[in-house]
């Protein structure tokens, strides 16, 4: 049996705690979502709201806690973008045989490049 004790040891901490309880009140004032913190993935949840949050509460509490937890800096990748709450997938390459000319410009030249909601859209 495997235990999570080293990875949540942080909770034991009494101001990581506090941090902790006062992001739950934010996310519950706000998303109406209650998390426990016996839930198995409370941290990648607590940053899961504290991204889609307006509240710049919530956003000062989280980078806190995450200031003090190394670990918890992991959890939230910077590099993904995100539109309206929702990883933006990253762009397919280009496909070898039929597509293999617009890869090379040819096909697109003369045409306006615009981005629709996180897909590029030729016009």
């Amino acid at each position: 049996m495997t235990t999570k004790a080293p990875e949540r040891s942080w909770l034991l901490d009494p101001n990581l705690l506090k941090l902790v309880h006062q992001c739950r009140r934010l996310i519950r004032s706000e998303f109406g979502v209650k998390l426990h913190l016996t839930e198995d993935d409370l941290a990648a949840r607590l940053a899961t709201y504290a991204e889609q949050s307006r509240s710049p509460h919530l956003a000062n509490t989280w980078q806190a806690l995450k200031d003090k937890v190394p670990s918890l800096a992991a959890l939230e990748d910077s590099a993904k973008r995100n539109y309206r709450g929702q990883v933006i997938a990253d762009p397919e390459p280009p496909q070898q045989g039929e597509h293999a000319e617009a890869a090379d410009g040819d096909a697109t030249k003369g045409r306006k490049k615009v981005i629709y909601r996180g897909q590029v859209i030729y016009q």
